[in-house]
């Protein structure tokens, strides 16, 4: 080859004639040396193939115009073309790189037989350049990608979380929520409590999705006015769950609803919740968390009709099949919790007393001597003689 120096517009001519033999040499050295490739489909590796003629093409107008720096519209639109919306999401920027550093590699194989020995040297360094240019440019593009994604995920994230407490459960929920990677595996819990004032959405939500994971649980986030919503997948026990999370809301109740068996029933423990943070005031010694299950005769007292249903047929009922126990129990609460009072007004003796609660606690899981699960059963035999 010639000695004397080409030029820029020469060498730019022959580093374009150069450009087929260049590519299908570099694509041969990934399918060798980078796994990843392999793994590709035929249009994904298609679309690097053509990423590497585009790159090649890019550097030789690059070269031409003297080295001008290298912005990312020009890396969109030079290089990538019309990949990069899917090959973001397909190739990491971390395999970009590789593809990238690979590619130059090829070319300075062989740019000794590209150009003139004269300019060997200039063009090198032209290459390494213009490599260090293509790098910043490709992070920039792969960081407006992932800025576009978590943007577009927080809207669909929001968007399920607000099917949710609507009550909209069909199969496109389950879609936008695979989109998301929701497995749905195990029981859904659903948590609502304030949104602590004092955190950004964006920080708060990260917090909670790697606290989540910790505890390999599956979850959605989203702040509905004052109140955060967590969608929980992955439970198997809710209170111990809701205890865990807890952390994550400010001040006041925490409700947790649930467990539910799967995504398209958690409009219910959705509901149950959000009863039950209305509710949840009424019972100045509620723990918290607390369940919304817990909270029935404040739910009743609020209008919930879930509620007033679950207190008859959980509790009312089983005790009024027996007339001697929804009378014992009556009589007992009339007695102001008295055994011996209430052994006098039904005129038998306190142990029998004693055996008819126990009769009841085992029929709806409820003692009538604790304070807190006698308020539950005084609510429903209100509901029960109440009802139409």
């Amino acid at each position: 080859m010639n000695d004397d120096p080409a030029g820029p517009d020469r060498v730019a001519d022959l580093l374009l004639r150069a450009v087929g033999s260049l590519s299908t040499a570099a694509t041969a050295r990934m399918a060798r040396d980078m796994p990843w490739f392999s793994g590709l489909s035929a249009e994904e590796r298609s679309w690097v193939s053509l990423i590497v003629q585009s790159g090649l093409r890019g550097f030789s107008d690059w070269y031409r115009d003297g080295g001008p720096p290298v912005t990312e519209l020009e890396v969109i639109s030079q290089v990538f073309g019309e990949a990069p919306r899917t090959l973001t999401g397909t190739i990491t920027l971390h395999q970009t790189v590789d593809l990238a550093r690979l590619s130059i590699d090829v070319v300075e194989e062989h740019l000794d037989g590209i150009v003139p020995a004269s300019d060997a040297m200039a063009v090198h360094t032209a290459l390494s350049r213009y490599a260090r240019e293509i790098a910043f440019a490709t992070a920039e593009v792969y960081a407006r990608a992932a800025e576009q994604r978590g943007a577009w995920d927080a809207r669909l994230e929001a968007l399920v979380v607000d099917s949710v407490m609507r009550s909209d459960s069909d199969q496109s929920l389950l879609s936008r929520a695979s989109a998301l990677g929701w497995s749905g595996r195990g029981g859904v819990v659903v948590v609502l409590g304030s949104a602590p004032v004092d955190r950004p959405e964006g920080g708060l939500f990260e917090g909670i999705r790697h606290h989540a994971r910790h505890l390999d649980l599956e979850v959605l986030c989203a702040v509905q006015g004052e109140r955060l919503v967590l969608v929980l997948g992955g439970v198997r026990d809710a209170e111990k769950v809701a205890q865990q999370v807890t952390e994550h809301f400010g001040a006041g109740p925490v409700v947790a609803g649930g467990p539910v068996p799967d995504l398209t029933r958690a409009h219910e423990a959705a509901l149950d919740a959000v009863w039950g943070l209305q509710a949840a005031p009424a019972w100045v010694e509620a723990p918290r968390p607390v369940l919304a299950d817990d909270l029935l005769p404040e739910r009743v007292l609020c209008g919930d009709e879930t509620a007033r249903e679950r207190l008859l047929a959980e509790v009312f009922h089983p005790v009024a099949e027996s007339d001697t126990l929804l009378e014992t129990l009556t009589n007992f609460f009339g007695a102001g919790g008295s055994i011996e009072g209430s052994a006098r007004a039904l005129f038998v003796h306190a142990n029998t007393v004693r055996y008819r609660l126990r009769q009841v606690a085992e029929l709806t899981g409820l003692s009538a001597t604790d304070p807190r699960e006698a308020f539950v059963l005084r609510v429903a035999l209100v509901v029960g003689r109440t009802e139409p």
